[in-house]
C-alpha cells in the first residue's frame, strides 16, 4: 500500500500557521502604533493647554503689571495734567435755559382714518346678480361707518390726552424755567459780592472750585475747609491730601509656571516714600494753582493751604486730624513758576518756603500755617459738615469720606447690626464690616463705601464679590451715592451681594432716624412723559408649563446691540427712558408681562428682543430643562387676545434663552421671529452678546 501524500497537507498547514501568526503581529503592531499615537496627540494637547494657560497667565500678569505701572504714572504726572486743565469759571455753574422739548411721542401721530374703498374691495367677490351686490355694498358701508365713528371716538381722545399733555408739560416748563433763572440770577448777585470782596462769597466760590474742579482723580480725596480775610485779600484754607496707601505696594506681578502662582514683587520702602511725598507736593502746588487759575474777579493776592490727613490717634483710638504739608504762596512770587517744569518737593520747600513731612508715610506732622478758623468769620466745608449747620440736612456728596462711612457704619448699627469702619490702608477693600446677629440669614458682611456721582462701573461690582470670596463673609454690600447699571444688577444677581444706590441710601437713613441727601437740592427733573393713548400698546403675557422660576426681560435694539443700558428693560429697570417698554403685573394664566407701544419705540429701534433668565434667588441650581410648552399672547390694551406665539423650550444646562424677536419691516409694521438660543452662563453671558456690559 502507498503512503498518501500527507506533506501537503502539512506544508498548507503550517503556511495557514504563519500566516496567522503574521496577523495577530501586524494587528499587534497597529495596536501599538494606535496607542503610541494617542499617548502622543494628549500629550501634544496637554503640551498646547499647558502653553496657553502660560501664555494667559504670563499674559495677565504682564496686564497687571501694567496696570500699577500706570497708576504710578498717574501719580507722578499729576501736577503736570493739573495743569493742562482749563481753568473753573463761575460761568460754569449757570444753567441752560434750553429744555427738553415738547415730545408727545405716539400721541402726535393722528388716527388713521378708514377709507371706504377698503371696504368696497373686500366685498368685490361678491358677482352673483345685483341683489347680491347691494347687499354686499350696504353691509361694506355699515363697516366702514362702524370702523369710522371708532376711529373718531380714537381721535378726540388722542386730542384731548395731547391737550392735557401739552398743559402738563407748559407747567412743568414754566417751573423749570422759573428755577433756572432764579439760579442764574443767584451767580450774578455771587459774582457781584466776589467783586466787593464779601468774605462768604469768595469762600463758597473758591471752595467750590476746588471741590468741583476736574484735576483730581477720582481716587483722590478733596475735602476742604476755608476762610477769607478780605484785609490781607489772602484765602486760607485746609486740604485733604490722599493717605500713603495710594502709592501701589507691588512693583511688578510674575508669573511662576513651576507653581502656576503669581509673585508680587514689592515696590522698595523708599520709593513708596519717594512716590508718597513727591505726591503730597504735587496736590499742594495743583491746590494753588486751582486757587489763582479760578480767581477771575481779582480778589487773592496770597494764598496759604495747609494739607492734612485723617487717622486715627494710637494714644486714643479717635480721629485726628495730621498735617503733614504748609504752603504761603503770594501770587507775585507764584505767577512766575512753570509748573510743568518744577521738581514738585523743591518748589514747595525752596521755592515757596512751605513745609513738608520728612516722613509722611509715618503721619510725621509738620507746624501749620495760619489756620481757617484763626481768620475770623464764617468757615465753609465741603467734603465735611459746615460750621453751624448742624440743624441742615448733610449732603453726602460733599461729606468728608470718613464721616461717609462712619455714617453708613452708624445706619448698620441702627439697623441692629454691630459695626465698625476699618483702617484706611490696608483694609483689603472693606470699609465697614458688620455682624448681623440674626439666625440663618445673618453672619459676617463686608461693606464697600462709594461716594461716586457717576454710575458705578461693573469692575466695582466684580472686586467686591472677590472681597467676599477672599475673606470669607456670608455677604458683601455696595453703598454708593451714584447708581449702578444693569450690567452691575446682573452680575451681582444670585450671589451674595446687595447693591444700595444713592436713592435707597437716603431713604434707609431716613428710615432709621438718620441725616442726608444728595446734592445742593432737589434732584433735577425730566420733562413729562405722555401717557400712552387707550388702545394704543400691547401686552405680551408670557406663559409656560412647569415650576422653574424665570426672569423675563426685554431689550431694545438696533440689530443686536441694545440701545443703551436703559433700553434694558428688567427687575431693577422696569422701563425704558420713553416708557414705551414697561414691566407690568401679569393676569392668569401668564406668569409674567410686558408692555410695549410699538409705534413708540425709538426710530433708532428696528428689534425688540424678549429673552427669559433663572432666578438663582428662587433656585440657584435650576435650568431651563423644565421650561417647556412656552407661548407668549399678543394681547390688546383692553386684554383681548390677538394671537399667540411659539416658542422654543429650554435645554437642560442652559439658564438664560432668546425667546423671539419683534423685528420692524420697512413698511413700518412689526413681525415677530423665533428666537431658541441658549445660554449655560446665565443673562450674564446673553446680555454680552447684546452689548451689554456685565464685565
Amino acid at each position: 500500500m502507498s503512503r498518501r501524500p500527507g506533506g501537503l497537507i502539512g506544508d498548507w498547514a503550517e503556511a495557514q500557521r504563519r500566516q496567522q501568526q503574521t496577523q495577530v503581529i501586524q494587528q499587534r503592531e497597529a495596536e501599538r502604533r494606535l496607542v503610541a499615537y494617542e499617548r502622543d496627540r494628549q500629550r501634544t494637547q496637554e503640551r498646547d493647554a499647558n502653553r496657553s494657560h502660560r501664555q494667559f497667565r504670563e499674559g495677565e500678569a504682564l496686564r497687571r503689571t501694567a496696570r500699577i505701572e500706570a497708576e504710578v504714572e498717574a501719580l507722578k504726572g499729576l501736577l503736570v495734567a493739573g495743569c493742562r486743565g482749563p481753568a473753573f469759571r463761575i460761568s460754569a455753574l449757570a444753567r441752560s435755559e434750553e429744555l427738553e422739548p415738547f415730545n408727545p411721542g405716539a400721541l402726535a401721530h393722528p388716527v388713521p382714518m378708514p377709507h371706504i374703498e377698503q371696504f368696497q374691495q373686500q366685498s368685490s367677490g361678491w358677482t352673483l346678480g345685483s341683489g347680491h351686490r347691494a347687499q354686499a355694498e350696504r353691509e361694506a358701508h355699515a363697516r366702514y361707518t362702524e370702523a369710522w365713528q371708532a376711529a373718531s371716538a380714537a381721535e378726540a381722545q388722542r386730542r384731548r390726552q395731547l391737550d392735557a399733555y401739552r398743559q402738563q408739560y407748559d407747567r412743568w416748563a414754566a417751573e423749570q424755567l422759573a428755577g433756572v433763572r432764579a439760579h442764574n440770577s443767584g451767580l450774578t448777585e455771587l459774582a457781584a459780592a466776589l467783586r466787593g470782596g464779601d468774605a462768604e462769597a469768595a469762600v463758597e466760590y473758591f471752595s467750590a472750585a476746588l471741590y468741583a474742579s476736574a484735576a483730581w482723580p477720582e481716587a483722590l480725596p478733596r475735602q476742604v475747609a476755608a476762610a477769607y480775610d478780605p484785609a490781607a485779600r489772602q484765602l486760607v484754607l485746609d486740604w485733604e491730601l490722599p493717605g500713603f496707601a495710594v502709592v501701589p505696594e507691588a512693583r511688578a506681578v510674575q508669573y511662576l509656571p513651576s507653581t502656576d502662582q503669581d509673585k508680587i514683587k514689592p515696590r522698595p520702602v523708599t520709593e513708596r516714600r519717594g512716590l508718597y511725598r513727591d505726591l503730597l507736593a504735587q496736590s499742594m502746588l495743583l491746590v494753588v494753582r486751582e486757587l489763582y487759575a479760578a480767581d477771575e474777579f481779582g480778589v487773592l493776592d496770597s494764598v496759604v493751604v495747609n494739607g492734612f490727613v485723617d487717622a486715627h490717634d494710637p494714644a486714643t483710638g479717635r480721629e485726628a486730624r495730621v498735617v503733614l504739608a504748609t504752603v504761603p504762596a503770594q501770587r507775585s512770587a507764584f505767577a512766575g513758576l512753570r509748573l510743568e517744569q518744577v521738581s514738585a518737593v523743591d518748589c514747595l520747600v525752596s521755592g515757596l518756603g512751605g513745609l513738608l513731612s520728612g516722613r509722611p508715610d509715618q503721619l510725621t506732622a509738620v507746624r501749620p500755617g495760619r489756620r481757617p478758623d484763626e481768620v475770623g468769620g464764617g468757615v465753609v466745608s465741603h467734603g465735611g459738615r459746615a460750621a453751624g449747620s448742624d440743624e441742615d440736612e448733610p449732603d453726602l456728596f460733599a461729606m468728608d469720606p470718613i464721616a461717609f462711612e462712619n455714617l453708613v457704619a452708624e445706619l448698620f448699627r441702627a439697623m441692629g447690626m454691630e459695626a465698625v469702619t476699618t483702617q484706611r490702608s490696608g483694609d483689603g477693600g472693606v470699609d465697614v464690616e458688620a455682624l448681623d446677629p440674626a439666625p440663618i440669614r445673618g453672619g459676617r458682611i463686608v461693606v464697600q463705601v462709594k461716594r461716586y456721582r457717576n454710575t458705578v462701573p461693573p469692575t466695582a461690582v466684580r472686586d467686591l464679590y472677590g472681597t467676599v470670596q477672599d475673606k470669607g463673609a456670608n455677604k458683601g454690600v455696595l453703598v454708593t451715592t451714584a447708581s449702578f447699571g444693569p450690567g452691575s444688577y446682573t452680575f451681582a444677581n444670585g450671589k451674595p451681594l446687595e447693591l444700595v444706590p444713592g436713592a435707597d441710601l437716603v431713604e434707609l437713613l431716613h428710615q432709621y432716624g438718620l441725616r442726608g441727601r444728595l446734592g445742593g437740592g432737589a434732584p433735577a427733573q425730566r420733562a413729562p412723559e405722555p401717557a400712552a393713548p387707550a388702545g394704543d400698546h400691547n401686552v405680551l403675557g408670557m406663559s409656560w408649563s412647569g415650576s422653574v422660576a424665570l426672569d423675563v426681560c426685554a431689550l431694545v435694539c438696533t440689530g443686536n446691540r441694545v440701545l443703551s443700558e436703559e433700553h434694558f428693560v428688567f427687575y431693577n429697570n422696569p422701563r425704558t427712558p420713553d416708557g414705551s417698554v414697561r414691566a407690568r403685573a401679569h393676569a392668569e394664566p401668564d406668569k409674567a408681562a410686558l408692555e410695549v407701544c410699538f409705534d413708540a419705540l425709538p426710530a433708532a429701534a428696528d428689534r425688540l428682543v424678549l429673552v427669559a433668565a433663572i432666578d438663582p434667588d428662587a433656585d440657584p441650581h435650576a435650568d431651563l430643562a423644565g421650561f417647556t410648552d412656552a407661548h407668549i399672547r399678543l394681547l390688546s390694551a383692553s386684554g383681548e387676545e390677538l394671537g399667540r406665539l411659539e416658542v422654543s423650550d429650554g435645554r437642560a444646562g442652559e439658564t438664560a434663552l432668546v425667546l423671539g424677536s419683534f423685528r420692524r419691516r420697512p413698511n413700518g409694521d412689526w413681525d415677530f421671529v423665533i428666537g431658541g438660543k441658549g445660554y449655560r452662563g446665565g443673562l450674564e453671558s446673553l446680555l454680552g452678546d447684546y452689548g451689554v456690559d456685565v464685565a
